[in-house]
């Protein structure tokens, strides 16, 4: 495409500005809209985020530390911010907060111009680095109580130890005398400038860790991109200053997809830091490659369907189609209207894959009158809109309120749902070409708004870098332009999926291997990323024994918290708590949940919840259909009420074509 398709312009009444924190070079590019430093630039910009293994925050010119502790219940855990320790400098002369200079995939540049202070934030990285840009006093304060201070007979190592058991080093690019001023305050006596690292020692038991923070203190990373280069592949690049190695830390996904033989790293199986994520472990080496399993991306169950149980589905195809009609749509959502537009999109592909074309003409109509308002502006109460502040879509009705279809005019749940818009076009540009053909400018719009990676073969200057998607997590947040105490947020783990996943049908729709090849690799890893954090098996050893024994799924993951509930729902509705980490139903679902152990153990925990609700018990049935088929379809055929992105038609495919086992092990 000559130039890419913009939607009309808006001008929102709601959105926050983004000058107040970002440089005014940053401001004429498409702004980062749901990142893991979002808290920064938002409010005050003085709420914390967190960067493995610290909890970070920023306010009236200096910079606070935590080494946080778990908080454990049966409901909930999370990480308790504390001011372990505090930096800023002598000079301060105002209250004015800092401002991100730059940013990139892994980190964040901060600038504190009243204190001199520059803090190159990188996602794991076991030191906090600050650059002090002009020759001040530098003090470092505490709300613990300060056991000693020691220095090294150079002065460029200085060692903390307060009385919450915890130990700080403080590494100097050159030497610094250190004092104490107070039992909670420490200050050099002479001016500074050049590099200060700060690290925490480890709790987690090694005699070593000492020596290692010693032995790589002086290489430090100032910022890192992530590249999908390769399907299948994710690549880490860490610029770095400073002598030796460089020092970061990994999550357990990062160990999982390491791969030894194209990336150029050390593993230090001993050094760990304790993190809500899993222990975070030393990896040296700036160059990592992650090497990911390939997944089935395809319209149609991977198993099939035996031509003896077509007729049970075509009688259901048939009574579902029958009543598609666009009058039948009766939500103004986004959210709810790309449902409907999906579950519509099922149809078509079931009929395919039974072998019943008859019915997919009505389907295909229903489509386009349903797709095509929101693509040309012409639905009435409703529609996509492009905004210039921070560059991305937002609704008409978003526009112009925060709450108004569940944020989405403050990039709240973009790849949710897109991600059912774009699963509705790909069907329909695969069984029309043509008309895919036709509107491919407007369907390309709406997918890079999420799935742009911002290099050359497909970059969009009107949309950030893949919006959502998180590349040191590996996993998409949803939470938008809204602060947060404890960071992004995510709740449907499957939903993400579902963005990714039909980005890349889209792809197959429209022969664009490259698409295909990105939106696999991100399916992938939101994939990896449920089952490692969203899916709480039994044997679980991450999110203690209180949280395991009642909960097989998280509600809401958050980068420093993880709930039970759910925005619209208490932890004890189970079924609402499967649901929303089930739906669509898919072929894509079939990867997600093919550990057959772990579905029975969610099953059997869904099950206890008495007086679940029609909708919800569905995906229950269904996943019961991986291993017990005849149970699941015992269920589902008394079923008189179903989820609106699903239909008997759909519940009968999945549990048909799931085979004799799940033979399918990701």
């Amino acid at each position: 495409m000559a130039s890419p398709f913009l939607f009309p312009l808006t001008q929102s009444t709601v959105m926050p500005d983004p000058s107040s924190f970002f440089s005014p070079d940053l401001l004429s590019s498409p702004l980062p809209t749901n990142s893991f430093f979002q808290n920064f630039v938002l409010n005050n910009g003085d709420q914390h985020e967190y960067f493995h293994p610290y909890l970070v925050k920023s306010a009236n010119s200096s910079l606070s530390l935590s080494y946080p502790l778990m908080f454990f219940s049966s409901a909930l855990l999370y990480q308790v911010f504390v001011p372990d320790l505090t930096i800023s400098s002598k000079s301060s002369s105002s209250n004015k907060s800092h401002a991100v200079s730059s940013f990139s995939d892994l980190s964040v540049t901060l600038e504190l111009p009243s204190s001199n202070l520059r803090f190159f934030l990188v996602k794991g990285s076991p030191f906090i680095t600050t650059e002090v840009t002009r020759r001040t006093s530098v003090s470092l304060s505490t709300v613990h109580r300060i056991l000693s201070l020691s220095s090294s007979d150079s002065l460029t190592k200085h060692t903390i130890r307060l009385d919450n058991n915890q130990t700080w080093f403080i590494y100097a690019s050159s030497p610094v005398h250190l004092r104490r001023t107070s039992s909670s305050e420490i200050t050099s006596d002479d001016g500074f400038s050049g590099i200060i690292r700060i690290a925490a020692l480890p709790d987690l038991e090694n005699p070593n860790s000492e020596e290692t923070l010693d032995r790589f203190s002086s290489c430090y990373p100032v910022s890192g991109d992530a590249a999908l280069k390769k399907p299948y592949r994710v690549g880490y690049e860490f610029q770095k200053k400073g002598s030796g190695d460089l020092l970061m830390l990994a999550h357990p996904l990062h160990l999982k997809l390491l791969s030894k033989t194209e990336s150029d790293c050390t593993i230090l199986q001993d050094f760990k830091y304790r993190s809500i994520d899993g222990d975070l472990v030393g990896v040296v080496g700036a160059s990592w490659v992650m090497k990911i399993n390939p997944i089935p991306i395809s319209w149609h169950s991977t198993k099939g369907i035996k031509p003896d149980s077509y007729k049970e589905i075509i009688s259901a195809l048939i009574k579902d189609v029958k009543g598609l009609n666009s009058s039948i749509i009766t939500t103004n959502s986004s959210y709810f209207f790309g449902k409907h537009v999906a579950r519509a999109a099922r149809l078509a592909l079931i009929a395919e894959e039974v072998s019943y074309p008859q019915v997919i003409p009505k389907i295909k109509n229903f489509l386009k009158q349903s797709i095509e308002p929101w693509l040309y502006g012409t639905f009435k109460v409703n529609g996509f809109l492009y905004e210039k502040e921070w560059k991305g879509l937002v609704t008409k009705q978003g526009s112009t309120t925060t709450t108004a279809d569940f944020g989405f005019g403050i990039y709240n749940d973009h790849h949710f749902h897109l991600g059912y818009f774009i699963y509705g076009i790909a069907v329909l540009a695969k069984i029309d070409p043509d008309w895919g053909q036709k509107h491919k400018p407007q369907a390309y719009s709406l997918v890079e708004d999420y799935t742009n990676l911002g290099v050359k073969s497909t970059s969009n200057p009107y949309y950030t870098r893949i919006r959502c998607f998180d590349l040191y997590s590996l996993h998409s947040w949803a939470a938008g332009l809204t602060e947060y105490e404890h960071g992004r947020n995510q709740e449907s783990s499957s939903e993400a999926i579902n963005a990714y996943y039909s980005a890349a049908l889209m792809g197959l729709a429209y022969k664009d291997s490259d698409l295909m090849e990105r939106c696999s690799t991100l399916t992938a890893l939101e994939i990896l990323a449920a089952q490692t954090w969203w899916h709480v098996r039994e044997s679980n050893k991450m999110y203690g024994e209180e949280f395991v024994k009642e909960n097989r799924l998280v509600g809401i993951l958050w980068s420093n918290k993880r709930d039970s509930i759910l925005w619209w729902a208490s932890a004890d509705c189970r079924s609402c708590r499967l649901l929303i980490q089930v739906l669509p139903l898919t072929p894509i679902t079939e990867v997600l949940f093919s550990d057959v152990g772990y579905v029975k153990e969610l099953v059997e925990w869904t099950e206890v919840e008495q007086n679940a609700s029609e909708t919800s018990t569905g995906f229950t049935y269904a996943l019961e259909g991986i291993y017990d088929k005849h149970n699941a379809l015992r269920k589902i055929r008394k079923l008189s009420n179903f989820d609106d992105g699903n239909s008997l038609t759909n519940l009968l495919w999945w549990v048909y074509s799931r085979g004799n086992k799940n033979t399918y092990k990701y």
